[in-house]
């Protein structure tokens, strides 16, 4: 498939490492024993998002996964401070939702925002040896680290903003009626499923009015519960402002226009609610393929069940027959519909989700049983949550993160002996010196 639509991406974040604090002393001509004068770390990069108005896929996501921002240079001698990490600027379409790929949660809907988002904060810069010294301690050798770097895999997803969404069976004619009154070039073939991507089109009116309209592909029965393509189509529908519901008035397939009509229906509820309640146009088309006496008899039957609540009109998207009225009425349309884009709220704390592990506190402390310790809090959860301590892997990391947290140096501080059982959140290890 030429036309590549990408809607769905995961990819690797990181922000940079902030980088460490610098040991070093004065070296001047006369002066037997120079002070402390190590400079500090820089700070590392952010990893920042921003809206592309210029791009309309997620495309590019699919050849690069990882975006990293650089870390910042430890700090150097003569007070001197280390550079700053670069910051990593990732662009996105609009109407990108950005969620946690481990949660599923909603991070950020970024929509059409027009400022920067900073997901990611480089870690702060190490303090050099400069900052160490004491009337007792004149000549420190100690300097602190950069804070470390956060990384996060993510789920880009994206829910494109248009006007007018087109919606119906495949090949009831969306995407020949989009081609015929829009920039959009859509690929158009008479089979089930020829449209596997949104088109997106400008439609102009003259007078300085227009409107993007959005050829949402076939949906199928089932699409709700994810059958087919069904959901990541309905994804689509979500931001569209008004629906174009067309159907195949001519049942050039011996499909029951009616009964497609409340299949599709039936797919949007079940999606949800409000897709139903979305002000909709029923478009009867493929009238050149209806001889003139069977017409009236279709469009009767269709205004009978539908209007006044929903408006029924007829056009050949082919010969372009009452495709000009039916423009006009979605322009006057839409002048009513919501003018707000539905956004999707954030479902994650940021402060929480972008905490670094070594800043949330634990405790450690005994059982109410003989040998027993018990090492819990956030730190703790935060880091068993990503860690698979069944992978020969992930339990060395688990060691090394007891062992560089402190937590060892605390269990031998409580007299913790050989063959003492450790009890962290429903996991317990037996203590081996």
């Amino acid at each position: 498939m030429a036309n590549m639509f990408v809607d769905r991406a995961r990819i690797f974040v990181r922000a940079g490492k902030g980088g460490d604090g610098h040991v070093s002393f004065r070296r001047e001509l006369y002066v037997p024993n120079g002070g402390p004068d190590g400079g500090d770390g820089g700070k590392g990069g952010d990893v920042i998002f921003v809206i592309d108005k210029g791009i309309n896929t997620l495309m590019d996501f699919k050849n690069v996964r990882k975006y990293k921002a650089t870390d910042g240079e430890e700090g150097g001698k003569r007070r001197c401070h280390g550079a700053n990490g670069k910051d990593i600027v990732i662009k996105v379409p609009p109407g990108t939702v950005i969620k946690d790929f481990e949660t599923g949660k909603v991070i950020i809907d970024m929509a059409d925002r027009e400022e920067p988002f900073v997901l990611l904060r480089g870690g702060r810069g190490g303090k050099g040896n400069q900052h160490y010294a004491t009337s007792t301690m004149q000549a420190p050798r100690y300097a602190q680290p950069g804070q470390a770097a956060i990384e996060k895999t993510l789920v880009l997803e994206l829910k494109m903003l248009a006007d007018v969404g087109l919606v119906g069976f495949p090949s009831v004619g969306k995407s020949t009626l989009l081609s015929k009154v829009s920039n959009a070039k859509p690929k158009i073939a008479d089979y089930h499923f020829t449209t596997l991507v949104p088109n997106l089109g400008v439609v102009g009116l003259g007078e300085g009015r227009s409107f993007v309209m959005a050829d949402i592909p076939g949906i199928i029965e089932g699409a709700s519960e994810g059958t087919g393509l069904g959901l990541d189509f309905l994804r689509h529908i979500e931001r569209t402002r008004i629906l174009l519901h067309i159907v195949d008035a001519a049942s050039v397939e011996g499909r029951d226009p009616i009964e497609d009509i409340e299949a599709i229906n039936e797919e949007l509820s079940k999606y949800s609610e409000e897709l139903v309640k979305r002000p909709t146009i029923i478009v009867a088309n493929k009238l050149d393929v209806l001889p003139a006496e069977e017409r009236e008899a279709v469009l009767k039957k269709l205004r009978d069940k539908y209007e006044p609540d929903t408006k029924v009109m007829a056009i050949s998207a082919a010969t372009g027959e009452g495709v000009k009225e039916l423009l006009n009425a979605a322009f006057e349309l839409l002048k009513d519909a919501p003018d707000e884009i539905l956004e999707f709220n954030s479902e994650i704390s940021l402060e929480e989700y972008t905490s670094r592990v070594e800043e949330l506190p634990y405790t450690v402390e005994k059982g109410d049983e003989e040998g027993i310790f018990l090492v819990e809090g956030p730190r703790i959860e935060k880091m068993l949550g990503y860690t698979n301590l069944e992978d020969d892997k992930g339990f060395k990391f688990f060691q090394d993160f007891m062992v560089k947290n402190g937590i060892i140096d605390e269990l031998k501080a409580l007299g913790i002996q050989e063959g003492d059982e450790v009890r962290l959140y429903g996991w317990s290890f037996e203590y081996i010196e």
